[in-house]
């Protein structure tokens, strides 16, 4: 299958499938002499793996990752890395009853137009399992990006629900199983969710990941604009419907003078900005501002209610998803978000280095 790289200089392949016997990520670009370890890239996938509260799917993998090259005396060596996940706690079986028709709001119909096969088992290649290849291929970029860029992300809204901003603190966070800036709507979440969750349904989400520190100057104008090639990485994530960059669609309702963001000289002689309505990209370059995507993940399909669909005969049916599935899949795509944004920000990074011989 084509398409399963993603980035220019700092360069990642994933493959797998979601009930083979493994997953993995090749990252090819990184420069030598980083140090790593699977330590290094371990938690960030303990932040990703499923299971971890009843908000989320009940499969229970442990996703230990394994460097298997471009490791060598806990540095890397500038050669390709190779990074294996094991399946482990599969249950194809699950599957068995929707092996012949099609899951409505999954992919299964469109792979089989365009393969004319497809893996019926928890969506194969299409599943969001492969997503924590990608975090671990983020782990890597934020080691080339240093310790002063700080990428970090949260759920601002699940359903209809959304947090109060005046009462954001990173802090709250890791003190929830949301990835919620806001005790209080987490706490009003826990009761929606239960509901949803027991009615075998489902709800979408909104993700916001902002990056502190980064330099400004990356990115390039026209084909390559930073904020291009973020929309795209976050749009590649499964089950992701819509991404904005800063104040994204609600720009269209501000005037020029609303919108604009001004600058001042500072107290240092720097250059410093009075608003950040671009979301920290002027022009497709980083201005040196947070920047700030957000994108919005759709209910997962994978519902117990039944619904009306076709088998692979094309004759009319029914179908009800069985199976472990998360009633807002939008979760846990928080780690993933950030891991694509410390990706693209690597690459554009080296790229600059590159253009400007640093």
């Amino acid at each position: 299958m084509a398409s399963n790289s993603f980035g220019s200089l700092f360069r990642f392949t994933t493959w797998g499938e979601s009930h083979g016997p493994a997953i993995g990520v090749v990252i090819d670009g990184c420069p030598p002499l980083i140090p790593l370890t699977e330590g290094h890239i371990q938690p960030w996938l303990d932040r990703r793996k499923p299971g971890q509260s009843r908000f989320t799917t009940q499969r229970q993998e442990a996703d230990q990752v394994k460097i298997l090259s471009g490791v060598f005396e806990g540095v890397t060596t500038g050669t390709p890395i190779s990074m294996l996940i094991e399946n482990t706690d599969a249950r194809s079986k699950d599957y068995d009853e929707t092996k012949d028709k099609y899951r409505p709001g999954h992919a299964d119909y469109t792979y089989q137009l365009k393969y004319g096969i497809r893996d019926h088992r928890g969506g194969g290649r299409s599943s969001a399992r492969e997503t924590a290849c990608r975090v671990a291929a983020g782990a890597i970029a934020r080691k080339i990006l240093g310790q002063m860029v700080d990428i970090r992300g949260a759920v601002i809204q699940i359903g209809k629900h959304k947090i109060n901003r005046a009462n954001w603190s990173w802090a709250e966070i890791d003190h929830n199983p949301f990835f919620c800036p806001d005790k209080n709507a987490a706490l009003e979440w826990e009761e929606y969710l239960d509901t949803v969750r027991k009615n075998g349904s489902s709800v979408g989400a909104i993700i916001e990941v902002t990056a502190s520190n980064v330099p400004a100057g990356l990115g390039d104008p026209i084909y390559s604009k930073l904020d291009s090639e973020l929309a795209r990485a976050m749009m590649s994530i499964n089950a992701v419907k819509g991404v904005e960059i800063g104040d994204g669609f609600a720009a269209a309702e501000l005037s020029g003078e609303q919108n604009v963001d001004e600058m001042r000289e500072s107290e240092t002689g720097d250059v410093e900005f009075l608003s950040n309505h671009a979301g920290g990209i002027l022009g497709g370059i980083s201005s040196g501002q947070d920047i700030v995507v957000r994108f919005a993940v759709k209910p997962t399909s994978s519902i117990l209610q039944p619904k009306l669909t076709v088998d692979t005969q094309g004759k009319n049916t029914e179908i009800t998803t069985k199976g472990r599935h998360d009633p807002c899949v939008g979760i846990r795509a928080v780690p993933v978000g950030e891991a694509m944004m410390a990706c693209v920000l690597a690459d554009h990074l080296l790229r600059q280095r590159a253009l400007r011989g640093e």
